[in-house]
Order: structure tokens, then sequence, then C-alpha cells
């Protein structure tokens, strides 16, 4: 009898030692990529702004002028957005669509990228044109 005591007692101390199972353990649920906090959520104005000081302001300047770092190996130069002539002559829907599409899709000079991912974002493009136009001096 104390022979089976010990080979059960051995026999269960084994299997605890292994999990009891040859199984693999169950592999946990992906877990959910948490939503970014609410600050880092930025609405379409923030975007915009944040657009313009990443991609525009390379060639078109911080102010808008057409003098930012790149623009001195641009030809023709970068447009002015200061300027109250140009923002004159110009349609909302023009600005948008340079923005969207380039300058190829204007008639203007190729050496305005176009802005394919901003195709979906038609609210950021209005607050992009905004921006652009609040630089008229």
């Amino acid at each position: 009898m104390r022979t089976l005591i010990l080979v059960a007692g051995l026999a269960l101390g084994g299997a605890a030692c292994d999990g009891g199972s040859s199984e693999a353990p169950a592999k946990p649920a992906p877990r959910k990529p948490a939503a970014p906090p609410a600050k880092l959520q930025m609405d379409a104005t923030e975007q915009a702004k944040l657009i313009f000081s990443t991609r525009c302001m390379t060639c078109h300047g911080p102010e808008g002028r057409g003098d930012g770092p790149a623009s001195a190996a641009l030809a023709p130069p970068p447009r002015n957005f200061s300027s109250k002539e140009w923002q004159a002559s110009v349609s909302d829907d023009h600005i948008e669509k340079i923005i969207q599409y380039g300058g190829v899709a204007v008639g203007r000079a190729a050496t305005m990228p176009p802005n394919p991912d901003l195709m979906s974002k038609p609210e950021v493009v209005t607050a992009l044109r905004a921006h652009i136009r609040s630089l008229a001096e």
C-alpha cells in the first residue's frame, strides 16, 4: 500500500511539473491596440498645419512666400502664397486641386508634387487651403 501511495505521489508530482498535459499551452487572445490618447488625435486644422510645416514649407517657406530652403534650386520658383494678386486670381477649387494632384494637373510646374494621400481626406485639404488663404498679406 505504501508503495502504491509513493508511486501515485510521484506520478502526480511529475504531472504538476509538466503542466499535467502534453498539449501546448493555450495562446492568449490577440490584444486589440488601444486607441491613441485624445491629445494625439488631431483635427483637420491641426493636420493641415502639420502638413504645411513638413511638406509645403520646404519650398514655400514658413510664411508661404516661396522662400523655403529648397526654393533656390527650383525653376520656376515656388508660389508666393502671401501675394494678394495671386490669392485673388485663383479659386478655392484650384488650390485644392493642386494640393491633391500637383502642379501638372493645373498646367503648372511638375516640381509641385501631388499629395495622393490627401485625396481621401477632404476636410484636411479644405483646412490646408484655408491655411494657404490665411497667408495673404
